[in-house]
C-alpha cells in the first residue's frame, strides 16, 4: 500500500473537485488539521454540515452506542431510532409525515417526484410544471440539477428533464404572470446559499404561498442547508409567515452523517404509496440515532438563541472588515449563514481570497458570483470566532496589497 498523501487524490478520483494542496487528517471542534500538523480555523462547517462541530463528543458517544445494536437492518423493517427522529421532527414542526434518504439532492429528488405523483393523481397528466428560481441549487442528480436555477451544472448532461421553468427570485410580478393551473410545485430556498446566500422577500414569500394554494400547486421549502438550527431557528420557514407543503432537510441533521429528510402532511404524503418511491439505506438506524440527538441539542431555545447572538458577532466583525478594506458590497445572510458579496470589480476574485485565507490558518466557502460564505459549526465559541476573524483580517491585507 503506497504513502497516502494529496497527491493520491489526483491518481486515484474522478476529478469532479480540486481540493486545497493539503490533506485533512484530523478535526475537533471548530478546527480541522492536515498531515502536516497545520492548524486551521474552520469557518465551512464542513459545508453547513458539522453543525455541531468535529467529532463532537455526544455524537461519538451516540455512534458509539448504537453501532453496538444495530447499524442497518433495511426497508422490509422499521426500528427505533428511525421512527424516534420521525417523531421529533414532526414535534418541532408543522408536518406530519417524515421519509428520509441519506442527502439533500436525494431529499429535492423525492420532493419532486412526490410533487409530479400528487398532481397526476388529482388533476392528470398536464399538471406537471416546476417552477424554480434563477441561482437557485437544488442538488447533483439530474432532476435536481436540473430543477436548480444555474446552467453551469446542469448543461452538457442533456436531454433534461422537461416542464420546469426558472423566473427571477423575489420577482414578484414575473411569477403573477406566469404560475398557472399547469404548475404541479414551486421549490425555492428561503436564503439562497450556493447562489450567493440571498434571502427570499417576506413579501415574495407571502405571493408564492397565496399563488400556490390558489393554483393547487404544492410549494416546497429547500432547507438543505437553511435548517437544523442554521439561520436562528429550528427551520428557516419558522421566521416566516408562510408554512410550506413540503420541505427539505439534510446536511446539519446528523452532524456529519450522511442524511436527508422530508417533511410532509398527512395528506399529500397518502400519494406516496408502497412501491412508489424508496431508498436502500433511507433512514438508517445509525444515522437516524445521531439525528435524535441533533434535534435533541439545537432544537432548544437557548441553543438557537445562542446561533443568533453569535451570527450577529460574525456578522458585525464582517461588517468592520466591510469598512476597513473597502472591498465587499454588502455583508448579508441570517444566524451562522452569511456572505459578504464582493465589489463588482472584484467578484472573480473570490476563490483567490478563499486560498489566500487557507494559507494563514483559515478555512471559509465561496457561493455564486463574487461572494465569500461563511456556515461554521453553530456552537462554535466566540473566541474561535475572533481567531478566525484575525486571520481573515491578514488575509485581506494580503490581498488589498496587490
Amino acid at each position: 500500500m503506497p504513502k497516502i498523501t494529496r497527491n493520491t487524490f489526483d491518481k486515484v478520483m474522478i476529478p469532479c473537485y480540486k481540493p486545497f494542496n493539503c490533506l485533512i487528517v484530523k478535526g475537533k471542534g471548530s478546527y480541522l488539521f492536515d498531515s502536516c500538523g497545520n492548524k486551521y480555523v474552520d469557518f465551512t462547517g464542513g459545508i453547513a454540515v458539522n453543525s455541531l462541530g468535529h467529532c463532537n463528543k455526544g455524537v461519538q458517544s451516540v455512534i458509539k452506542k448504537q453501532s453496538k445494536k444495530l447499524i442497518h437492518a433495511s426497508n422490509i423493517f422499521t426500528n427505533i431510532s428511525t421512527l424516534t427522529l420521525a417523531v421529533k421532527l414532526t414535534e418541532h414542526t408543522d408536518f406530519s409525515k417524515v421519509f428520509f434518504v441519506n442527502s439533500g439532492a436525494e431529499a429535492n429528488e423525492a420532493a419532486l417526484k412526490l410533487a409530479r405523483r400528487v398532481a397526476f393523481n388529482l388533476y392528470g397528466e398536464t399538471k406537471d410544471e416546476i417552477i424554480s428560481f434563477g441561482h437557485s441549487f437544488h442538488g447533483r442528480t439530474l432532476f435536481s440539477v436540473s430543477v436548480g436555477g444555474q446552467d453551469k451544472y446542469s448543461d452538457g448532461f442533456g436531454p433534461k428533464p422537461g416542464a420546469i421553468t426558472h423566473l427571477p427570485f423575489n420577482d414578484i410580478e414575473t411569477f403573477k404572470k406566469h404560475i398557472s393551473d399547469k404548475t404541479c410545485a414551486v421549490i425555492l430556498e428561503p436564503i439562497q446559499g450556493e447562489g450567493g446566500i440571498i434571502e427570499a422577500n417576506p413579501e415574495f414569500l407571502k405571493t408564492v404561498r397565496e399563488l400556490c394554494t390558489s393554483h393547487n400547486a404544492l410549494l416546497i421549502f429547500d432547507e438543505v442547508q437553511t435548517g437544523v438550527g442554521r439561520c436562528g431557528s429550528f427551520y428557516a420557514y419558522q421566521n416566516t409567515n408562510v408554512v410550506p407543503d413540503i420541505l427539505t432537510s439534510a446536511k446539519g441533521l446528523a452532524s456529519g452523517i450522511p442524511i436527508g429528510a422530508v417533511l410532509t402532511s398527512d395528506k399529500i404524503a397518502e400519494h406516496f404509496s408502497p412501491g412508489t418511491h424508496g431508498s436502500t439505506f433511507g433512514g438508517n438506524p445509525l444515522a437516524c440515532a445521531v439525528g435524535s440527538y441533533v434535534v435533541d441539542t439545537i432544537s432548544k431555545e437557548s441553543f438557537l438563541n445562542n446561533v443568533k447572538e453569535k451570527g450577529i458577532t460574525l456578522k458585525q466583525s464582517l461588517e468592520k472588515l466591510k469598512h476597513k478594506y473597502g472591498i465587499f458590497k454588502e455583508i448579508r445572510g441570517k444566524g451562522l449563514l452569511l456572505g459578504a458579496e464582493l465589489n463588482e470589480n472584484l467578484k472573480d476574485r473570490a476563490g483567490e481570497i478563499q486560498q489566500i485565507c487557507a494559507k494563514y490558518g483559515l478555512f471559509i466557502l465561496t457561493a455564486g458570483h463574487g461572494v465569500l460564505r461563511f456556515a461554521p459549526a453553530l456552537n462554535i465559541k466566540n473566541k474561535t470566532i475572533e481567531e478566525g476573524i484575525k486571520l481573515l483580517d491578514k488575509a485581506l491585507t494580503e490581498f488589498t496589497q496587490d
